[in-house]
């Protein structure tokens, strides 16, 4: 099967079947070629439904994850989006298929230069990685219309939701270090945040000042 068939199969087996119905979103992830953001030797098993290893301890989420929380952020073609740990870059692949602008950020130096020559070479000039503590958002380029963070956090980072425009929303994974509760938060006109949940989920933790110390611990 091509990988373009397996594409289709993905998106309707994982995510049609499993309510993810954004037509938006489902045609993104036909055109994105996820087996090309995963290490060679795993491409056999870069459509099956599960996160794969990505190298650093990291991963690239399960198809649906991504579904899911692409269709929560209700991505507009004029958003600037800021994603919070950039990994193999295929969501960011994603949110460029659907946003003006998108602004990654990733620890791992090796992640983010492996992501950027990937994205590059594949025709993303929307996209822009830069390393760091995610925690702490891009002040440089807020504020930012959508916000979504790939991996799991004690808390909300406060700086993500300061650099969040009012009316626009966060995606992020929220709970204990292995597993936390999908979280959708949003800043309404006023500025006042709230949030709702939208179910268990397991996403490696977030390090840095306002996620999870390497030690194990929550940060600040």
């Amino acid at each position: 099967m091509s990988e373009e068939a397996e594409r289709a199969r993905m998106v309707r087996e994982q995510l049609e079947a499993r309510d993810v119905h954004d037509p938006r979103v489902l045609d993104a992830m036909r055109r994105v070629p996820r087996h090309l953001f995963v290490p060679e030797k795993l491409r056999a098993h870069a459509y099956e439904d599960r996160p794969q290893p990505i190298g650093e301890a990291q991963t690239i989420s399960q198809p649906l994850m991504v579904g899911l929380m692409t269709e929560l952020l209700e991505v507009t073609p004029s958003d600037r989006v800021l994603e919070i740990g950039t990994g193999s870059g295929y969501q960011a692949a994603v949110l460029a298929e659907l946003a003006a602008e998108v602004v990654s950020i990733e620890r791992h130096e090796c992640l983010a230069a492996r992501a950027r020559e990937l994205l590059e070479w594949l025709g993303y000039r929307t996209v822009r990685i830069e390393v760091g503590d995610g925690t702490e958002g891009w002040p440089e380029l807020a504020p930012y219309d959508r916000i979504v963070v790939t991996a799991g956090a004690p808390s909300m980072p406060p700086p993500l939701i300061e650099q969040l425009k009012p009316g626009g929303k966060i995606v992020a994974p929220i709970g204990g270090r292995v597993v936390q509760t999908l979280t959708l938060g949003w800043k309404d006109e006023a500025g006042a945040f709230r949030t709702a949940g939208y179910g268990e989920c397991v996403f490696v933790p977030l390090i840095g000042k306002y996620g999870w110390r390497s030690d194990g611990a929550s940060g600040d």
